[in-house]
């Protein structure tokens, strides 16, 4: 089955989709989430090069992308480094996460359907990207959310896999 033009992605609380909803003015999709630059080959030095981003993407009731807010809070090495820390790196990224959230009019944690987006920030790719997954070179059939790894795929009820 060909990807949807707009994906549903199913809102489940206390886990990987529990800060996606609806807000005054459209869509939105939140996460905290550590990446490594696209390209990047592990070895040494790894602690530096793997970041946690604070993550907002906004969506019209459509589900085009509107626009997206990305920050990094720091590496995996200032993390460990801090852990414990009222002021450590995840500390920041989740007060950076509820002034982002608390900013939505009208807020409400729900599911969503929104339509295949990217853009790279600090050369690590966001977005909701189409690839092919299966066997059919000449049909697209998976949508992946990045850089999360939430796979998204037929029978397109919202539910994902990592």
């Amino acid at each position: 089955m060909a990807v949807p033009e707009i994906i549903p992605i199913a809102y489940e609380p206390d886990y990987r989709t529990d800060t996606i909803g609806r807000f005054a003015d459209g869509q939105f999709l939140a996460s905290i989430t550590y990446a490594f630059p696209e390209g990047y080959r592990h070895g040494e030095g790894w602690e530096d090069a793997k970041r946690l981003y604070v993550v907002l993407h906004r969506f019209d009731v459509e589900g085009h992308h509107v626009d997206s807010d990305i920050r990094c809070a720091g590496t995996w090495r200032e993390q460990q480094q801090q852990h414990g820390d009222p002021d450590s790196v995840l500390a920041r990224a989740e007060a950076r996460m509820a002034e982002l959230l608390d900013a939505l009019p009208r807020r409400e944690f729900r599911s969503i359907g929104i339509r295949p987006f990217q853009l790279i920030v600090d050369d690590v790719l966001f977005g909701l990207v189409i690839s092919q997954h299966g066997g059919h070179e000449d049909e697209d059939d998976w949508a992946e959310l990045h850089p999360d790894g939430l796979g998204f795929c037929d029978p397109w009820n919202g539910e994902y896999s990592t």
